[in-house]
Formats: structure tokens, sequence, C-alpha cells
């Protein structure tokens, strides 16, 4: 008798679970549906792809932006540059996802949560990782695709073991924003300036180790120091201000020794007939940037370089000063 009125409870219990899964409201059927996707585009890391904008800095350096040529091949080379970035997103959040589960923040992410399986993220990251450089071989250069792979491959270097090694880890984040400074360039056969490389270079750099500076200020007697980025307990907070501060400095000289060049090739400072000497006075907006950023660097407040940029006004005002400048010294007015 028990048994025979146990099972039409189930029975019922079932029908009810079946009947609320058909009721759910729209929009959660939708993100249920939708849910991995949504994890693999949150892993993809959308906030950063405003880094990729670095693409249009070698063509726009040399004049040759305005075309709609260089417009569509630039935003052929973005795509490719965001398709890659994400490849080595998902790899390294797959190779991190036990440790990230234990960690009071990137426990959210994606693949730590449990919203993205790790031979998911492993699959969908191998599929970008190789797709990108062979689309770049198809629709761009063959010298495209050899530094979109070569970025691929340093950047799985770094997850699986630079990362980890002290002084290297963060030359390997620095060539990254300067592979994605000279593929524009590279994709439009534009020859770099040596003053670009190296302004932009050093750039990176300043960016990066003032970032790594505020880490390590921020966490300096936190126990999360070492979880968060393993290095940071190697890594002492006057060495890394030794980094910014000289990266800082050889910036500024490297642009100041771009902007007195003459010639206007490709890659090189163009614009020399113009009312003002607007290459020589950009030197003023760009050393200011410089300077402003240093104080958020200073403070121990630079976190992603990005979002110091977006969040301060003074920072952006002198960024759009520096654009007018060179903008003017480009068009030769």
């Amino acid at each position: 008798m028990a048994d025979r009125t146990v099972i039409p409870l189930l029975e019922k219990q079932q029908d009810r679970r079946a009947a609320a899964a058909t009721t759910l409201p729209p929009q959660r059927r939708v993100l249920r549906t939708l849910g991995l996707p949504l994890g693999l585009l949150r892993t993809a890391r959308p906030r950063q792809w405003i880094k990729n904008s670095l693409v249009v800095a070698a063509p726009a350096a040399a004049g040759q932006l305005f075309s709609t040529r260089s417009v569509l091949q630039l935003a052929v080379v973005f795509a490719l540059f965001t398709a890659a970035a994400a490849a080595v997103y998902l790899i390294n959040d797959a190779l991190d996802a036990e440790a990230d589960r234990a960690h009071p923040t990137k426990c959210r992410r994606p693949i730590a949560a449990g919203q993205v399986p790790v031979p998911v993220a492993y699959a969908t990251g191998a599929v970008l990782g190789v797709l990108a450089p062979t689309a770049a071989a198809l629709l761009c250069n063959p010298m495209t695709a050899a530094l979109l792979t070569g970025y691929v491959v340093m950047q799985m270097a770094y997850c699986l073991r630079l990362k980890h090694v002290l002084v290297l880890d963060l030359l390997v984040v620095t060539a990254g924003f300067l592979m994605r400074a000279m593929i524009g360039g590279v994709a439009l056969d534009i020859t770099l300036s040596r003053w670009f490389l190296i302004t932009t270079g050093f750039g990176a750099l300043f960016m990066v180790s003032a970032k790594r500076y505020s880490e390590a200020v921020q966490l300096a007697d936190s126990p999360l120091k070492g979880s968060t980025r393993a290095l940071l307990v190697a890594y002492t907070t006057g060495y890394l201000r030794f980094v910014w501060q000289l990266a800082a400095g050889v910036a500024v000289l490297g642009y100041c020794l771009w902007a007195m060049e003459h010639g206007g090739g490709p890659g090189s400072a163009p614009g020399d007939g113009g009312l003002l000497p607007w290459r020589e006075l950009s030197m003023v907006a760009f050393i200011a940037g410089i300077l402003r950023y240093a104080v958020f660097a200073d403070r121990g407040t630079a976190g992603a370089p990005e979002d110091v940029v977006l969040r301060d006004r003074g920072l952006a005002l002198i960024g759009l000063i520096w654009m007018a400048m060179y903008g003017l010294a480009v068009a030769d007015l």
C-alpha cells in the first residue's frame, strides 16, 4: 500500500516541476538558453577590447587612416586581434579554474563558477587561437599572420610558465601592447619608425609596471597578495617604482625625438608645413599626460590602464588635446 501511495505522489511532483519549467518567465528562459554563450562572452573580457583599438596607432601616426581600404583593413585586424586575445583569456581561465574557485572574487568568473565547462573553454580557445592567424593570412598578409601567431604563442607561454618568471612577466605583457600598436601598420605595409616603437614599448611598460606597483601597494599587508598574482611577493614596491619611473623617462625621450624627426615618411612623424609646429608642441601634451598618469601610479591607484584613462577627466582632456595637436600636424594645418 505504501508503494502505491508514494508512486502517484512522485509522479505529481515531476508533473509540477515540468509545468514550472514551462511557465518560467521569458527572460529567465532566455538566460538559461544563452547561459553558455554569455559565459563565453564574459570570459572573453569585452571590457578589455578597448586595448585592441591600439591597432590604429601606426596608421594614425603615419597619416594613413582616412581611406576606405585602411578603415576596412583595420576593422578586420581589430576583430582578429580580439579573437586571438579571447582565445588566451579562455585558456588562461580554464587553467586557473581550480585556483579561481578558492579566490573571493575570481570565483565568480564563468569557468570557475561552472557556467562554462572547462573542456568547452579549452576547445573554444583552441579554435579561436588557430582561426585568428589563419584568417589573417587570408585577409591581410603573411606578416600580419606571423605577428598574430607570435602573440598567441607568447601569451600561451605566459599562461603556462612565463607569468611566474621575474621580469619576463612584465616584458610579455608589455610586448602584447606593442604588438597591438604594430599590427595595424604591418597590415597596411607601413614602415614603422624606430621612435614610434620605442615610445609605444616604453609607454606600455610604464603602464604595466605602474599597475603592478599599485597592486603591490594595495595588497602589501593582505594575505591575498600571493594568491592574486604570485610574483607580487617576489617584487618589492621599490623595484616596481624604479621600473615605471625608468619607463616613463624613456617614453618621454623617445616621443620627443620622434616628434622632432623630419622626413614625414610612413611611420615617422609627418607634417612640417602647418601654421604652427604642432608636432613639437604635442610634446607638451604628451609629457602632461605622462605626469598626470604618474600621479595615480605614485598613489598606488593605477589599476587597469583603460580604467585610469576613462575615469579621469583631466587625463581624458589631455589625451584629446594631444590628439588634436597631432592631427593638425598630420594634416599640415
